[in-house]
Formats: structure tokens, C-alpha cells, sequence
């Protein structure tokens, strides 16, 4: 059959299926099940037949969207929480990597901007941080201790402090994504800026390794968590500003619904960060040079794994399932 032909054949069934899931609107479990074995065997074909073809990519957003609806109507006893971070989380960011792609570039552009904008005017890293701010940490490079700010209160008090204002940034950069995204990018490159020059005022100062070791303890999940917050922030303006078969209002609910719990998933990373800033980065400077880059590399692979391949692991899961059992539904 041709391509043409095959999409004609069943372009209605999939747009009523995709109408049912987005709404909810189906009578029984057994309904959506049904209909889900269908749209899997469509996904099969197309990628057994029209492998280059871009149908593949909407049954595969289709079929993952369907599974949430189906893994949540589940009679059997489930965790909902587990199922949360488990299936629900990593299906949705399989979903919507592309933006999740698009924010790690706007993130790596704006760093740079950061540190190419201190390596060319020696006032910008006092403009962004603040006189004080780099006087003291002068202070500490001179006394052999450049992340010496990191040891200044208590240990529950700085972790409380920096875990709240961490969540604020990350809700923040999700919540202004309702304006088209550009408060999400305001955030963003407000960040980055301070990220990208206050790197480089470590480098020009000869101890850029010494603050690797220290603020990447922390911040490896504390960054990557406010770059997806960020993701989510960019599918809520996506939402309005490209509605595609819904109407605005209606996807812009689809939109802020997927990027809240995007923005949920990344609570506890944004925890353990503090955690690990507010009891172990101040001991950086005195821990063994392997211990604080395993961390760093542990925290780092971790996260990455689960927004970045997890995803696509479930995904393949549930692409090779032709056949759902509906007597557990």
C-alpha cells in the first residue's frame, strides 16, 4: 500500500483517537485498550513500510500519550508516585525532547555569551555579581580556598535556603514560559550570564579546576534540573503560540499540564542539589581530588540518564508491545 493510501485509510481514526485521549472521552477502559492495539500495529506497519516517513514520529507521540492513559487506568495495585517518575515522566520527555534539546543549546549559547563578555571587559563580572561578591571571593582565591563561600552558615540552614530558592528559579522559569516563552528565556540568560562569567573569573584567576571541583558537586543536578524546568517552561509557551489540531485554550491546558509535571519531576534532583551544597560542597578543598569528581560524575550520569536515555528506553518498550492485555485494565 502506499503511503498516501495508508494515511487516507486511517487519518480519521487516528485524529478520533487522538480527540478520546486528549479529552479523556472514552466510555470504558477496555475501549482505550482496544483502540491502542490498533494504533500500535498502525506504528509497526508505517515503520516496517515507510521507514523515512513522518507519520512515525506522530504514532510514536500518539501511542506513548495513549500509554499514560492506560498505564493510569490500571486495576491492578500501583504505586502512582513510582508510576509518576517510572513511565509517566520519561514517556512525556520522550515526547517533548526537542525542546529539551533546544534548552540545553539556548543554555550552552547563553554561558557563552557570559564568559566571552568577561574575557573582553574586565568590569563585567563586578556588573552581573556585584562589587562585594568578587572582592570576597579574591579574598578566598588569595587564601587558598576559592569556594570558601560555600562553607558561610549552617549546614541545614544553607540547605533549606539554597533548596527554596533553587525551586523558585525553577518554577519561576516554568511559570513565565506562559509568555510565549520569552520570560523562560529572560531566566535563562539571566543565569547563564552570571554561570558563564563567574567560571571565567575563576579561570583568569589560575584556579578554574579548584572551582569545578567545588561548585559542580552541587551544581551538576542543580543546572541540568533548571535547564528542564526551562524545557517545561518553552512547551508551555509552545503550547499557545502553536495550538496544531487543538484550539489555543485546549493546548495550552495539554501544555501546561505536560510542563508541570516536568517541572514536579525535577523537585527531587533539585533536593539532593541542595543537600550536597549545603552539607558537602564546603568540603571540597580539604576531600580527595577522585571523591569530589566522582560526585561530580555520579550526580552528572544519574540525571542525565533519566531525562536524556531513560526515556527512549521506555519508549522502545512500549513500541514493541503489539499486543496490550486488557483483562488487567
Amino acid at each position: 500500500m502506499r503511503e498516501v493510501a495508508f494515511i487516507k485509510q486511517n487519518k480519521e481514526k487516528w485524529l478520533s483517537f487522538e480527540k478520546a485521549v486528549f479529552d479523556n472521552d472514552f466510555e470504558n477502559p477496555d475501549e482505550l485498550a482496544s483502540q491502542y492495539i490498533h494504533l500500535v500495529n498502525d506504528l509497526a506497519y508505517a515503520q516496517t513500510y515507510y521507514p523515512k516517513s513522518k507519520i512515525i514520529v506522530y504514532l510514536n507521540q500518539l501511542a506513548a500519550k495513549a500509554f499514560q492513559k492506560i498505564y493510569k487506568t490500571k486495576r491492578e495495585d500501583t504505586n502512582r508516585i513510582i508510576s509518576f517518575w517510572k513511565t509517566e515522566v520519561p514517556l512525556i520527555c520522550y515526547q517533548y525532547k526537542t525542546f529539551i534539546y533546544i534548552a540545553f543549546i539556548i543554555f550552552f549559547a547563553f554561558t557563552f555569551i557570559g564568559a566571552i563578555s568577561a574575557a573582553n571587559d574586565g568590569e563585567f563580572v563586578r556588573s552581573v555579581l556585584g562589587d562585594d561578591y568578587v572582592n570576597m571571593s579574591i579574598e578566598n582565591i588569595e587564601a587558598g580556598n576559592p569556594v570558601a563561600v560555600y562553607k558561610n552558615g549552617s549546614n541545614w540552614g544553607s540547605f533549606i535556603g539554597i533548596t527554596i530558592n533553587n525551586l523558585k528559579v525553577g518554577i519561576i522559569a516554568f511559570v513565565l514560559g506562559v509568555f510565549l516563552g520569552i520570560g523562560t528565556l529572560y531566566i535563562m540568560f539571566n543565569n547563564c550570564i552570571v554561570i558563564g562569567s563567574f567560571q571565567y573569573f575563576f579561570y583568569e584567576k589560575g584556579v578554574l579546576w579548584e572551582s569545578v571541583r567545588g561548585i559542580w558537586i552541587h551544581g551538576a543536578m542543580e543546572i541540568f534540573a533548571i535547564i528542564i524546568e526551562a524545557a517545561a517552561g518553552l512547551i508551555l509557551g509552545a503550547s499557545i503560540l502553536f495550538p496544531a489540531t487543538h484550539s489555543r485554550y485546549t493546548s495550552f491546558k495539554i501544555g501546561a499540564k505536560t510542563g508541570i509535571k516536568i517541572l514536579i519531576s525535577t523537585f527531587p534532583f533539585t533536593f539532593a542539589a541542595g543537600f550536597l551544597e549545603g552539607f558537602i560542597t564546603r568540603y571540597s578543598n580539604i576531600m580527595p581530588h577522585w571523591l569530589s569528581v566522582g560526585i561530580i560524575l555520579i550526580t552528572l550520569s544519574f540525571i542525565s540518564y533519566y531525562y536524556l536515555i531513560y526515556p527512549f528506553r521506555v519508549q522502545k518498550k512500549i513500541t514493541q508491545t503489539p499486543i496490550f492485555n486488557t483483562t488487567t485494565i
